[in-house]
């Protein structure tokens, strides 16, 4: 059984020397997400990586699939720590691990290794080097490859030294927390999910503001927006949604505007709204759907228009992507099945 993980960070590695800060906000969310888990899990910070260290007893599945929706996180590995380093011992504990985790199984393998410690006797070319001609001698059916190698065997060399064997991808981006807050226009459908969860992973927290429009959009329609903030919530950590009432506001558009720009005249109020909104909670912009070309309000010059009425940057992650690439990214976070859920939207009501 597993009781530590070795998080590698995504584009944290290159920044500056402000790096710190994103290294202290990516542990503060990994600790957040395994705080909510059984067990008892340590999280620190050391030269490039973060690792956890857990205590008595935890699912690993549910670790695996906390740490995998951090932010700032691109990868994640179960690791046996090695307390004695020495290289008699250090060459046993990763042969014993090979044979734990593969048994007889026959694979090529690349032995990839990463020495902080600069005291130890070995570098980290000579540890791939004698500790792949170790196990080659240990396991007879095992060939090496270092080109397509079927198994990486990862060794590091710090305080203590750690093996593995196993990648899990994460999420990659920035933590929450670096880069403020935006409001996000919430609808009921694919795009605006994505749109938040896309932002979001560039560091940014997000709210979220729904358009209600009772009677003739039903409870059931809002409840579909509550549970989609609750699906991307999974990533972006804590969401507060504002739903607004804008039953009166449509009907006036609808009694006095004409009916062929009745779409363009309702976003440019709900972006107003939106945006009065988004001051008022201390956000810096708002984040929409929008896709070039994809709808008759989503051409450029409609695009132009809703912008007309806002100060504040509007922000549009999909604006150059396909549809199917928006389904794609929708279902890989889990909001495809209740974005397609037949309930519609004050959007799609009272349009000529």
């Amino acid at each position: 059984m597993y009781q530590a993980f070795l998080l590698k960070y995504a584009e944290i590695g290159i920044k500056g020397k402000n790096r710190y800060k994103f290294e202290n906000a990516l542990c503060s969310q990994v600790r957040r997400r395994l705080d909510k888990l059984e067990g008892e899990f340590t999280v620190t910070r050391e030269q490039g990586r973060i690792f956890v260290e857990a205590e008595g007893d935890f699912d690993f599945e549910d670790a695996i699939e906390a740490m995998s929706r951090v932010f700032g996180v691109s990868s994640i590995s179960p690791v046996q720590m090695i307390e004695d380093k020495s290289w008699e011992n250090l060459t046993k504990e990763v042969g014993d691990f090979i044979e734990r985790q593969y048994g007889e199984e026959k694979f090529t393998f690349k032995v990839k290794s990463r020495r902080s410690d600069k005291h130890y006797p070995y570098t980290s070319p000579e540890i791939c080097m004698e500790m792949g001609a170790y196990l080659l001698e240990r396991f007879p059916h095992l060939s090496v490859d270092v080109h397509h190698p079927e198994v990486y065997i990862w060794v590091e060399v710090r305080e203590k030294a750690y093996v593995y064997a196993k990648v899990y991808p994460a999420a990659c981006g920035m933590p929450l927390g670096t880069n403020g807050k935006a409001m996000l226009l919430l609808s009921g459908g694919i795009d605006s999910p994505v749109a938040g969860y896309m932002i979001a992973k560039r560091g940014v927290f997000i709210d979220a503001v729904y358009f209600h429009a009772p009677p003739y959009t039903s409870d059931r329609a809002k409840q579909k927006v509550i549970d989609l903030a609750k699906l991307i919530s999974r990533y972006t950590g804590p969401i507060r949604l504002h739903i607004i009432n804008f039953t009166d506001i449509q009907m006036y558009i609808y009694e006095q505007c004409p009916h062929e720009e009745l779409t363009i005249i309702m976003r440019r109020y709900m972006m107003r709204i939106a945006e009065k909104i988004a001051k008022e909670t201390d956000c810096l912009g708002l984040i929409t759907g929008e896709s070039i070309g994809q709808v008759a309000s989503q051409t450029m010059h409609s695009l132009a228009a809703t912008n007309d009425v806002c100060t504040l940057p509007v922000y549009r992650p999909l604006i150059g992507f396909d549809k199917q690439d928006i389904v794609g990214i929708a279902e890989k976070i889990g909001t495809y099945e209740t974005s397609i859920l037949p309930f519609e939207d004050c959007c799609t009501i009272f349009v000529a």
